[in-house]
């Protein structure tokens, strides 16, 4: 089960959901239809169990396990991006993030997968506020920052880094974004209180 998840995420992700048959997952796992179908009741049933299983636990061990703890989150979400955005620049196959990828792909074309996409993109979203609300209260973030726009401005420049990195210099591309969040970070710093 696991090798046939694996083996279609990477085929939609490399080719698209839409451009990828059941019958090129089958052809790459070299399993029967009958097998296939055992399983699943179809490619979209198949895709939602990708969806749950493998993008979820994907999502969580890359973008929002690595931000929880007592620690900044400033820091710790600096330090999630430049890894997560690290093994962009090194990976050759790269064709995204999975998650806006598939986002794209699915927005006004199916209202199914596009919930279970969105679940994914709130449970990331309450982790990010959940943190940056932590460390308002530890004194990290300065009191007025509004941790629900600061969420939104994360994963729409993350979603939307990770998409210009597919063309050339990656490398140039993440570096000239994390000096801008993290001089955006700054800004949101806590202010040492004057007499």
């Amino acid at each position: 089960m696991q090798r046939m998840q694996d083996t279609g995420l990477r085929l939609f992700y490399t080719q698209g959901y839409f451009n990828t048959s059941v019958d090129d997952v089958l052809k790459e796992l070299q399993m029967s239809k009958g097998a296939f179908y055992y399983h699943f009741d179809s490619k979209e049933d198949f895709f939602v169990q990708i969806i749950q299983t493998n993008l979820t636990h994907r999502m969580y061990a890359s973008l929002i396990d690595p931000i929880k703890s007592h620690e900044n989150p400033l820091v710790r979400i600096v330090k999630c991006l430049e890894d997560n955005l690290e093994t962009a620049v090194h990976n050759e196959l790269d064709f995204g993030c999975l998650l806006g990828n598939f986002i794209a792909e699915f927005n006004g074309r199916n209202e199914t997968i596009m919930k279970h996409l969105n679940d994914i993109l709130a449970i990331w979203e309450v982790s990010l506020v959940t943190a940056l609300q932590k460390g308002k209260f530890n004194g990290h973030l300065d009191r007025h920052v509004d941790c629900e726009a600061v969420s939104l401005y994360i994963i729409s420049s993350y979603l939307g880094i990770r998409t210009l990195m597919v063309g050339t210099a990656p490398s140039a591309k993440k570096y000239r974004f994390m000096s801008q969040l993290k001089h955006y970070f700054k800004s949101l710093e806590a202010r040492p209180i004057t007499a």
